[in-house]
């Protein structure tokens, strides 16, 4: 893998990790401000917060395997 492979997945990495944290406080602000009344909403939410977290993990893992591998 070269060095431009490892700053594309870098920067894949900052973007879902981005995305995760507004997801985040997305689902923050539901329990904050909003519980009990948008109960209905909270499923939704915690599976797209889930899942960016998941993708998050996802790259992560791919950039920590290129770099062992090109170390």
């Amino acid at each position: 893998m070269s060095e431009e492979d490892i700053r594309q997945l870098e920067k894949e990495v900052k973007k879902t990790k981005r995305l995760a944290s507004e997801q985040a406080m997305e689902l923050h602000d539901l329990i904050e401000d909003r519980l009990p009344e948008a109960y209905g909403e909270l499923l939704g939410i915690a599976n797209a917060t889930y899942v960016a977290c998941k993708n998050w993990d996802n790259a992560n893992k791919k950039l920590l395997a290129a770099q062992a591998e090109l170390a």
